[in-house]
C-alpha cells in the first residue's frame, strides 16, 4: 500500500518562497514518476511538474515559468516543490501523486495514487 504524504503549505505574502515536501511510504521513488498537481477554489485540477525516474524533471509551463523547482531525496524517499516569487494565482491545494506509468505522466488519470494535499495560500 502506498501512501504520500504532503507537508509545508501555509500563508505566504506574495513574491515569498515556500518548499512543499511529499514522503513515501510503500514504494521506493527512483522507481516511479512522481509529480505536483495543484487545484485552486473553483477550478480543475491542474498539472504542475513531475520528476521521472531518471532524476529529470518537467514542468506545465503556463503555471510554473521557472518559478518552481521539483526534486527529490531518495535516501529519504521525499520529493520536494520549492516555489519562489509566488502570485496570488498560485493560491491552491497541492497534491503530490505517483504514477505507475512509463515515460512522462502529465494527466490526472495518469497518476495511481495521490497524497491528501496541503493548502498554499498567497496574499496580494
Amino acid at each position: 500500500q502506498v501512501q504520500l504524504v504532503e507537508s509545508g503549505g501555509g500563508l505566504v505574502q506574495a513574491g515569498g518562497s515556500l518548499r512543499l515536501s511529499c514522503t513515501a511510504s510503500g514504494r521506493t521513488f527512483s522507481s516511479y514518476v512522481m509529480g505536483w498537481f495543484r487545484q485552486a477554489p473553483g477550478k480543475e485540477r491542474e498539472f504542475v511538474a513531475a520528476i521521472i525516474r531518471s532524476g529529470s524533471s518537467t514542468y506545465n509551463p503556463d503555471s510554473v515559468k521557472g518559478r518552481f523547482t521539483i526534486s527529490r531525496d531518495l535516501a529519504k524517499n521525499t520529493m520536494y516543490l520549492q516555489m519562489n516569487s509566488l502570485k496570488p494565482e498560485d493560491t491552491a491545494v497541492y497534491y503530490c501523486a505517483l504514477s505507475l506509468l512509463l515515460g512522462v505522466p502529465v494527466r490526472i488519470n495518469e497518476y495511481d495514487y495521490w497524497g491528501q494535499g496541503t493548502e498554499v495560500t498567497v496574499s496580494s
